[in-house]
Protein backbone atom coordinates (compact mmCIF):
# COMPACT_ATOMS: atom_id res chain seq x y z
CA UNK A 1 0.00 0.00 0.00
CA UNK A 2 2.68 2.29 1.07
CA UNK A 3 3.68 2.17 -2.89
CA UNK A 4 0.26 3.51 -3.41
CA UNK A 5 0.67 6.61 -1.71
CA UNK A 6 4.11 7.49 -2.86
CA UNK A 7 2.81 7.70 -6.23
CA UNK A 8 -0.39 9.49 -5.10
CA UNK A 9 2.46 12.17 -3.62
CA UNK A 10 4.08 11.93 -6.57
CA UNK A 11 1.49 13.23 -8.69
CA UNK A 12 0.11 15.42 -6.84
CA UNK A 13 3.83 16.88 -7.05
CA UNK A 14 3.23 17.14 -10.85
CA UNK A 15 -0.25 18.35 -10.54
CA UNK A 16 1.25 21.79 -9.16
CA UNK A 17 4.26 21.87 -11.59
CA UNK A 18 2.53 23.56 -13.75
CA UNK A 19 2.97 26.70 -11.31
CA UNK A 20 6.56 26.86 -11.85
CA UNK A 21 6.95 25.97 -15.58
CA UNK A 22 4.75 28.77 -16.25
CA UNK A 23 6.55 31.48 -14.48
CA UNK A 24 9.32 30.61 -15.68
CA UNK A 25 8.28 30.73 -19.13
CA UNK A 26 7.29 34.40 -18.22
CA UNK A 27 10.64 35.37 -17.60
CA UNK A 28 11.68 34.37 -21.06
CA UNK A 29 12.72 30.55 -20.87
CA UNK A 30 10.93 28.38 -23.39
CA UNK A 31 10.11 24.38 -23.26
CA UNK A 32 13.00 22.66 -23.66
CA UNK A 33 15.39 25.14 -22.67
CA UNK A 34 13.74 24.85 -19.04
CA UNK A 35 14.13 20.78 -19.24
CA UNK A 36 17.17 21.16 -20.33
CA UNK A 37 18.63 22.94 -17.24
CA UNK A 38 16.39 21.37 -14.89
CA UNK A 39 16.62 18.00 -15.67
CA UNK A 40 19.44 17.75 -17.01
CA UNK A 41 21.51 19.85 -14.56
CA UNK A 42 20.38 17.22 -11.84
CA UNK A 43 21.40 14.14 -13.75
CA UNK A 44 24.84 15.54 -14.63
CA UNK A 45 25.04 16.28 -10.20
CA UNK A 46 23.47 12.45 -9.91
CA UNK A 47 26.02 10.74 -12.77
CA UNK A 48 28.56 10.16 -10.66
CA UNK A 49 25.99 7.80 -8.13
CA UNK A 50 24.84 6.28 -11.50
CA UNK A 51 28.44 5.60 -12.68
CA UNK A 52 29.42 4.41 -8.93
CA UNK A 53 26.34 2.15 -9.22
CA UNK A 54 26.97 0.77 -12.35
CA UNK A 55 27.49 -2.76 -11.23
CA UNK A 56 23.94 -3.32 -10.20
CA UNK A 57 23.08 -1.73 -13.29
CA UNK A 58 25.18 -3.34 -15.94
CA UNK A 59 22.98 -6.46 -16.93
CA UNK A 60 19.94 -4.35 -17.58
CA UNK A 61 21.93 -1.17 -19.40
CA UNK A 62 19.95 -1.67 -22.63
CA UNK A 63 16.48 -1.55 -20.32
CA UNK A 64 18.43 1.75 -18.74
CA UNK A 65 18.95 3.13 -22.12
CA UNK A 66 15.62 2.96 -22.66
CA UNK A 67 14.40 4.56 -19.69
CA UNK A 68 16.46 7.67 -20.08
CA UNK A 69 15.24 8.05 -24.17
CA UNK A 70 11.56 7.06 -23.23
CA UNK A 71 11.37 8.58 -19.59
CA UNK A 72 13.38 11.44 -21.02
CA UNK A 73 11.32 12.60 -23.77
CA UNK A 74 8.04 12.24 -21.40
CA UNK A 75 9.49 15.03 -19.34
CA UNK A 76 10.81 16.99 -22.21
CA UNK A 77 7.35 16.71 -24.27
CA UNK A 78 5.50 17.27 -20.95
CA UNK A 79 7.19 20.30 -19.99
CA UNK A 80 7.18 22.19 -23.77
CA UNK A 81 3.78 21.35 -24.02
CA UNK A 82 2.76 23.24 -20.60
CA UNK A 83 4.98 25.81 -21.50
CA UNK A 84 3.29 26.17 -24.76
CA UNK A 85 -0.40 25.52 -24.36
CA UNK A 86 -3.53 25.21 -21.48
CA UNK A 87 -3.30 23.87 -18.48
CA UNK A 88 -6.42 21.80 -19.28
CA UNK A 89 -6.17 20.89 -22.22
CA UNK A 90 -2.60 19.69 -22.07
CA UNK A 91 -3.22 17.54 -18.52
CA UNK A 92 -6.49 16.11 -21.04
CA UNK A 93 -4.01 14.82 -24.09
CA UNK A 94 -1.44 13.69 -21.48
CA UNK A 95 -4.05 11.90 -19.10
CA UNK A 96 -4.76 9.43 -22.56
CA UNK A 97 -2.08 8.05 -20.22
CA UNK A 98 -4.19 5.64 -18.64
CA UNK A 99 -4.77 3.78 -21.32
CA UNK A 100 -1.68 3.25 -22.50
CA UNK A 101 -0.81 1.85 -19.34
CA UNK A 102 -3.25 -0.56 -18.82
CA UNK A 103 -2.56 -1.95 -22.98
CA UNK A 104 0.45 -1.68 -22.51
CA UNK A 105 0.82 -3.85 -19.06
CA UNK A 106 -1.19 -6.46 -20.62
CA UNK A 107 0.70 -6.82 -23.59
CA UNK A 108 4.07 -6.46 -22.24
CA UNK A 109 3.80 -7.30 -18.75
CA UNK A 110 1.20 -10.03 -18.46
CA UNK A 111 -0.76 -8.00 -16.19
CA UNK A 112 -4.74 -8.65 -15.84
CA UNK A 113 -7.26 -6.21 -16.86
CA UNK A 114 -10.09 -6.55 -14.15
CA UNK A 115 -13.47 -5.19 -13.97
CA UNK A 116 -12.64 -2.64 -11.38
CA UNK A 117 -9.50 -1.52 -13.27
CA UNK A 118 -11.43 -1.29 -16.46
CA UNK A 119 -14.50 0.97 -14.65
CA UNK A 120 -11.13 3.07 -13.05
CA UNK A 121 -9.71 3.46 -16.93
CA UNK A 122 -13.60 4.52 -17.90
CA UNK A 123 -14.03 6.65 -15.14
CA UNK A 124 -11.35 8.58 -15.56
CA UNK A 125 -11.20 8.79 -19.18
CA UNK A 126 -14.88 10.16 -18.73
CA UNK A 127 -14.18 12.75 -16.26
CA UNK A 128 -11.26 14.11 -18.39
CA UNK A 129 -13.90 14.08 -21.31
CA UNK A 130 -16.00 16.15 -19.10
CA UNK A 131 -13.23 18.53 -17.63
CA UNK A 132 -12.62 20.36 -21.01
CA UNK A 133 -15.83 20.39 -22.18
CA UNK A 134 -16.25 17.22 -24.35
CA UNK A 135 -16.02 17.52 -28.09
CA UNK A 136 -15.93 21.47 -27.60
CA UNK A 137 -12.25 20.62 -26.71
CA UNK A 138 -11.38 19.29 -30.08
CA UNK A 139 -13.08 22.26 -32.04
CA UNK A 140 -9.77 23.99 -32.96
CA UNK A 141 -7.19 21.77 -35.03
CA UNK A 142 -4.43 19.65 -32.96
CA UNK A 143 -1.30 22.37 -32.00
CA UNK A 144 2.24 21.42 -31.16
CA UNK A 145 1.30 21.58 -28.00
CA UNK A 146 -1.60 19.24 -28.14
CA UNK A 147 1.16 16.48 -29.85
CA UNK A 148 3.59 17.08 -27.49
CA UNK A 149 1.15 16.37 -24.59
CA UNK A 150 -0.57 13.46 -26.74
CA UNK A 151 3.38 11.78 -26.92
CA UNK A 152 4.55 12.97 -23.42
CA UNK A 153 1.29 11.00 -21.93
CA UNK A 154 2.90 7.67 -24.43
CA UNK A 155 6.31 8.14 -23.31
CA UNK A 156 5.35 8.48 -19.38
CA UNK A 157 3.03 4.72 -19.74
CA UNK A 158 6.12 3.08 -21.65
CA UNK A 159 8.34 4.53 -18.66
CA UNK A 160 6.16 2.71 -16.25
CA UNK A 161 6.23 -0.41 -18.19
CA UNK A 162 9.95 -0.01 -18.55
CA UNK A 163 10.66 0.57 -15.11
CA UNK A 164 8.52 -2.11 -13.53
CA UNK A 165 10.56 -4.59 -16.10
CA UNK A 166 14.09 -3.47 -15.39
CA UNK A 167 13.41 -4.75 -11.59
CA UNK A 168 17.85 -5.18 -11.66
CA UNK A 169 18.32 -1.63 -12.19
CA UNK A 170 18.37 0.48 -8.82
CA UNK A 171 15.70 3.58 -8.12
CA UNK A 172 18.43 5.74 -8.22
CA UNK A 173 19.76 4.48 -11.06
CA UNK A 174 16.30 4.78 -13.31
CA UNK A 175 15.73 8.31 -11.53
CA UNK A 176 19.19 9.52 -12.67
CA UNK A 177 18.92 7.42 -16.04
CA UNK A 178 16.12 9.47 -16.43
CA UNK A 179 16.99 12.90 -15.68
CA UNK A 180 20.20 12.73 -18.07
CA UNK A 181 17.80 11.08 -20.62
CA UNK A 182 15.89 14.93 -20.19
CA UNK A 183 18.87 16.66 -20.15
CA UNK A 184 19.83 15.18 -23.43
CA UNK A 185 16.42 14.88 -25.41
CA UNK A 186 15.79 18.09 -24.69
CA UNK A 187 18.93 19.57 -25.79
CA UNK A 188 18.37 18.14 -29.12
CA UNK A 189 14.57 18.90 -29.61
CA UNK A 190 16.02 22.58 -28.61
CA UNK A 191 18.57 22.47 -31.20
CA UNK A 192 16.45 21.33 -34.04
CA UNK A 193 13.91 24.36 -33.08
CA UNK A 194 17.03 25.97 -33.78
CA UNK A 195 17.40 25.08 -37.03
CA UNK A 196 13.82 25.48 -38.35
CA UNK A 197 13.77 28.69 -36.69
CA UNK A 198 11.47 28.08 -34.29
CA UNK A 199 10.41 30.66 -31.53
CA UNK A 200 11.39 28.16 -28.95
CA UNK A 201 15.22 27.37 -29.78
CA UNK A 202 15.66 30.85 -29.39
CA UNK A 203 18.15 30.92 -26.36
CA UNK A 204 17.20 34.41 -24.02
CA UNK A 205 19.93 36.90 -23.18
CA UNK A 206 21.89 36.90 -20.58
CA UNK A 207 19.99 39.19 -18.86
CA UNK A 208 17.04 36.84 -18.25
CA UNK A 209 19.43 34.68 -15.72
CA UNK A 210 19.76 36.94 -12.99
CA UNK A 211 21.28 35.48 -9.81
CA UNK A 212 17.70 35.07 -8.38
CA UNK A 213 16.53 33.02 -11.90
CA UNK A 214 19.71 30.68 -11.43
CA UNK A 215 18.72 29.84 -7.66
CA UNK A 216 15.46 29.42 -8.61
CA UNK A 217 16.43 27.23 -11.32
CA UNK A 218 18.45 25.18 -8.93
CA UNK A 219 16.26 24.50 -6.69
CA UNK A 220 13.26 23.54 -8.75
CA UNK A 221 15.94 21.31 -10.44
CA UNK A 222 17.61 19.67 -7.56
CA UNK A 223 15.05 20.04 -4.70
CA UNK A 224 11.33 19.22 -6.79
CA UNK A 225 12.45 17.93 -10.01
CA UNK A 226 14.69 15.18 -8.67
CA UNK A 227 12.25 14.32 -5.53
CA UNK A 228 9.18 13.83 -8.25
CA UNK A 229 11.16 12.13 -10.66
CA UNK A 230 12.81 9.71 -7.59
CA UNK A 231 9.39 8.76 -6.07
CA UNK A 232 7.29 8.14 -9.08
CA UNK A 233 10.15 5.73 -10.15
CA UNK A 234 10.12 4.19 -6.78
CA UNK A 235 6.52 3.88 -7.00
CA UNK A 236 6.45 2.49 -10.57
CA UNK A 237 8.13 -0.28 -10.39
CA UNK A 238 6.40 -1.63 -7.21
CA UNK A 239 3.08 -1.47 -8.98
CA UNK A 240 1.52 -2.95 -11.81
CA UNK A 241 1.58 -0.40 -14.91
CA UNK A 242 -2.08 -0.70 -15.20
CA UNK A 243 -2.64 0.23 -11.90
CA UNK A 244 0.11 3.25 -11.52
CA UNK A 245 -1.22 4.84 -14.86
CA UNK A 246 -4.88 4.62 -13.31
CA UNK A 247 -3.24 6.24 -10.07
CA UNK A 248 -1.64 8.72 -11.29
CA UNK A 249 -4.40 10.70 -12.78
CA UNK A 250 -4.77 12.32 -9.89
CA UNK A 251 -2.45 14.73 -11.53
CA UNK A 252 -4.95 16.17 -13.02
CA UNK A 253 -7.21 16.70 -10.18
CA UNK A 254 -4.82 18.48 -8.38
CA UNK A 255 -3.80 20.93 -11.36
CA UNK A 256 -7.15 21.47 -11.85
CA UNK A 257 -7.61 23.01 -8.49
CA UNK A 258 -4.69 24.89 -8.16
CA UNK A 259 -5.02 26.37 -11.09
CA UNK A 260 -8.16 27.32 -10.38
CA UNK A 261 -7.87 28.05 -6.60
CA UNK A 262 -4.88 30.43 -7.39
CA UNK A 263 -6.82 32.52 -10.21
CA UNK A 264 -4.98 30.70 -13.11
CA UNK A 265 -7.91 29.37 -14.40
CA UNK A 266 -12.01 28.67 -13.80
CA UNK A 267 -13.73 26.15 -13.57
CA UNK A 268 -17.05 25.47 -14.90
CA UNK A 269 -19.62 22.96 -13.82
CA UNK A 270 -18.73 20.42 -16.40
CA UNK A 271 -15.35 20.88 -15.76
CA UNK A 272 -16.06 20.08 -11.66
CA UNK A 273 -18.15 16.67 -12.46
CA UNK A 274 -15.30 15.73 -14.19
CA UNK A 275 -12.51 16.48 -11.73
CA UNK A 276 -15.12 14.38 -9.48
CA UNK A 277 -15.02 11.44 -11.53
CA UNK A 278 -10.86 11.58 -12.05
CA UNK A 279 -10.88 11.23 -8.00
CA UNK A 280 -13.47 8.59 -7.80
CA UNK A 281 -11.19 6.78 -10.17
CA UNK A 282 -8.03 7.39 -8.68
CA UNK A 283 -9.84 5.97 -5.06
CA UNK A 284 -11.27 2.80 -6.75
CA UNK A 285 -8.25 1.87 -7.91
CA UNK A 286 -6.08 2.87 -4.98
CA UNK A 287 -8.30 1.31 -2.71
CA UNK A 288 -8.29 -2.02 -4.47
CA UNK A 289 -7.07 -4.63 -2.38
CA UNK A 290 -7.85 -7.44 -4.40
CA UNK A 291 -5.47 -7.32 -7.05
CA UNK A 292 -3.70 -10.23 -7.73
CA UNK A 293 0.55 -10.62 -7.79
CA UNK A 294 1.69 -9.70 -11.22
CA UNK A 295 4.63 -11.89 -12.43
CA UNK A 296 7.24 -9.64 -10.83
CA UNK A 297 6.67 -10.23 -7.09
CA UNK A 298 8.43 -8.94 -4.12
CA UNK A 299 11.14 -11.69 -4.97
CA UNK A 300 12.66 -9.29 -7.52
CA UNK A 301 11.49 -5.90 -6.27
CA UNK A 302 13.75 -6.98 -3.07
CA UNK A 303 16.68 -6.43 -5.72
CA UNK A 304 15.27 -2.73 -6.48
CA UNK A 305 17.67 -1.13 -3.90
CA UNK A 306 18.55 2.32 -3.32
Amino acid sequence: MSAVWVLLFSSSLWGLTWWPLKSFAAAGLSGPLLAMLTYGFAGLVGLPWLLKLRQAWRAQTGLLVWIALVGGWGNTAFVSAMVLGDVVRVMLLFYLAPVWSVLGGRLFLGERVSRRRALAVTLSLCGAFLVVGGMAAFAAPPSAADLLAITAGLAFSGNNILARKAQGVPTSSKTIGLLLGCGITSALMLALMAALGAPSGNLPSAAVFSLRIVLLLAAFSLLWMALVTFTWQWSVTRLEAGRSGVIAIAELVVALLSATLSGFETMTLLECMGAALIASAAVLEATDNATPPSPLSSTSLAKDTV
